[in-house]
């Protein structure tokens, strides 16, 4: 089955189960400043999955492009991207676990027409703090039963120790535990979290091929999750079932479901294809730049594997909107081009037409992502233009390279400044110092780049507007403190003010504003008053979605006007016709205000002509 069917074959089927289509969000998230890109298809309904009331009701299904840039060393085996595509069914406290399981297995071998047999599940074994999910062990078994497989199955408690052939359904546990803080003990109180089910293929089940005695992993037991490659994850079930208490974890007023599967990886599983590059998201792409080069994609497939993620999810950012830099996602585009490049340097070429590329990519996604092939033109300009810049830096690198080499200081550490500086990867690097009979630390490079990882998150800290630390109850807090403060601003100081930063995390609020002078003792005190006074009063907190030029001229407070899509959410604290404040956010916040208890203002100070900082704090 190719991937256009499939897709559609999904969207409907959880239609014709009473689900409504949403669209989805752009690659780079509009109203969330919190992330640079969209990475799952649940980053735009986490305001929702924790209870407020989605326009469109409570059973959604959508596909969602999605990246992840920290998958990027990954990429260059059979099953991993930076990119993919994330088809996805919601229940809002809906159904849960007998129906969402029931329609996935059905989805799975009924409509795709997967074999039960080469099907197996994973479950979550339970903790100290959280019970064992036999619920859902029930239903699979229920599901398999039916299934009238020709053999007695059996349920693997323990299956990093081995699996026998009968195995079905395993228990992990923190593999099947979902949670944006991860474990249930690393969760934070008012975290919301619950276990997980998911799917994966077995691509050898006979055993034939015995990819797992080829594999790295040869000497440890085989079992769904070791990594092989003779399974693949194609789909996630998340049952978003308790919040984190300082009693422990209780049951949410309202459980939701949270469903992902990877249209890459499906689609694999429906052509028996363990390898997603050799499918038709992929495989015009590798022929494209098996004719460039003049290589066999047999012969060496990382390269071309690397090649073609980076390109394409290159290629869909550039779609969008973003073009290469230096900051923030331009820096990660950029990346990925110039990673590309080196890769194609890799196999012979200097370089490559990317417009046969581009065009691809567009034919791929045509008729559901059509801004590829109509911006074609600018997008292959964008990357002949990068592709040009790098030539320039390559070339500097390489000079640098042998001034370290020739003077003896090339090592781990140097090598990671190459990468930094040149956009060389440490196996470029190492392949170069072989050559010259040296020999290069991983240990030393990675120890480098977890150090500049380290610096770059801490002084990441406050560059995203608006940029919250999670989405504990004390965070949710402060950013609807935040709004207070941003209008009370606006009342004490000027009308004119505008936000121009703010970062939230569990202890204080940090807020930048356009503004030239000192605040006076006195203006702080009325500040801090009117603040107060919207808490005192407990003033209703809720949101009504708008058409993004009607938001502004309704007097909506916004920050990111120039990245606004359509449609946007309004914020109004107090009564709807006459609101304290009104802006343009995309949450979380709480439902009235009268739970912040008291504020007052730290210290505040000048970080530029025109701007200034000031702290908040709620006891």
């Amino acid at each position: 089955m190719d991937s256009k069917t499939l897709r559609c074959k999904y969207l409907y089927f959880f239609q014709t189960k009473g689900h409504v289509l949403i669209s989805p969000s752009k690659l780079i998230p509009e109203n969330d400043p919190t992330t640079l890109f969209t990475s799952s298809g649940m980053q735009q309904l986490v305001p929702y999955l924790k209870g407020e009331v989605h326009p469109k009701g409570d059973k959604l299904v959508d596909s969602q492009p999605s990246f992840r840039a920290e998958d990027m060393e990954e990429v260059g085996d059979n099953r991993h991207t930076t990119f993919f595509e994330m088809l996805g069914n919601w229940s809002l406290g809906s159904y849960f676990k007998k129906e969402q399981l029931t329609w996935i297995f059905d989805f799975l071998v009924n409509e795709i027409n997967l074999d039960p047999k080469n099907l197996y599940v994973t479950i979550f074994v339970g903790s100290a703090l959280v019970p064992k999910d036999i619920e859902s062990e029930k239903i699979w078994k229920e599901l398999f039963s039916q299934a009238n497989l020709d053999f007695e199955f059996t349920v693997n408690q323990n299956p990093q120790q081995g699996m026998k052939p009968t195995d079905k359904i395993f228990y992990y546990n923190d593999k099947n535990w979902w949670s944006r803080a991860g474990t249930p003990e690393k969760m934070p109180i008012g975290e919301v979290g619950g276990p997980d089910s998911e799917v994966f293929y077995d691509f050898d089940p006979e055993g034939k091929l015995q990819i797992h005695k080829h594999s790295k992993f040869k000497d440890k037991p085989c079992h769904p999750n070791c990594d092989c490659g003779r399974f693949l994850e194609i789909g996630n079930s998340v049952f978003m079932q308790y919040v984190k208490t300082e009693a422990g974890f209780k049951p949410l007023p309202k459980q939701n479901v949270d469903f992902g599967g990877g249209l890459e990886r499906l689609t694999a599983a429906s052509q028996d294809e363990r390898d997603i590059f050799q499918t038709d998201l992929f495989l015009p792409m590798i022929k494209v730049l098996e004719n460039e080069t003049a290589r066999k994609y047999e012969e060496d497939p990382v390269p071309f594997q690397i090649i073609a993620d980076h390109l394409k999810a290159a290629i869909f950012m550039i779609s969008q909107g973003l073009e290469p830099s230096n900051k923030m996602q331009g820096y990660i585009l950029r990346r990925l081009i110039r990673r590309s490049i080196l890769k194609i340097k890799k196999l012979g070429k200097e370089n490559v037409d990317f417009a046969d590329l581009v065009r691809v990519v567009g034919i791929i996604y045509e008729g559901v992502y059509d801004e590829i092939l109509q911006k074609q033109e600018i997008i292959t300009q964008l990357l002949q233009n990068e592709a040009s810049k790098f030539s320039k830096t390559l070339n500097k690198g390489l000079k640098e390279f042998e001034k370290l080499a020739s003077t003896g200081d090339l090592n781990g550490q140097t090598a990671f400044k190459l990468f930094e500086t040149f956009g060389f990867p440490f196996e470029l690097t190492q392949e170069l110092a072989l050559d010259q009979n040296i020999t290069l630390s991983l240990e030393d490079f990675n120890q480098a780049k977890n150090q500049h990882s380290d610096n770059s998150r801490t002084a990441s800290v406050g560059m995203f507007k608006g940029g919250l630390a999670d989405n504990s109850e004390k965070v949710v807090k402060l950013h609807t403190a935040t709004h207070l403060l941003n209008q009370a601003l606006r009342l004490v100081l000027s009308q004119e003010i505008k936000q121009a930063g703010a970062n939230i995390n569990s202890e204080r609020l940090r807020f930048d504003f356009t503004y030239d002078d000192k605040l006076t003792e006195e203006q702080r005190q009325e500040i801090e008053k009117i603040v107060n006074e919207q808490i005192s009063k407990n003033l209703p907190v809720f949101f009504e979605e708008m058409v993004t030029k009607e938001a502004f001229t309704s007097g909506a407070n916004g920050v990111f006007g120039e990245r606004y899509g359509d449609k946007v959410k309004v914020y109004f604290i107090g009564d709807k016709e006459k609101p304290f404040s009104k802006e343009i956010c995309g949450g979380p916040h709480v439902v009235q205000t009268g739970v912040l208890g008291q504020f007052t203002l730290g210290k505040e100070k000048s970080i530029g002509a025109g701007k200034r900082r000031i702290y908040g704090f709620l006891k």
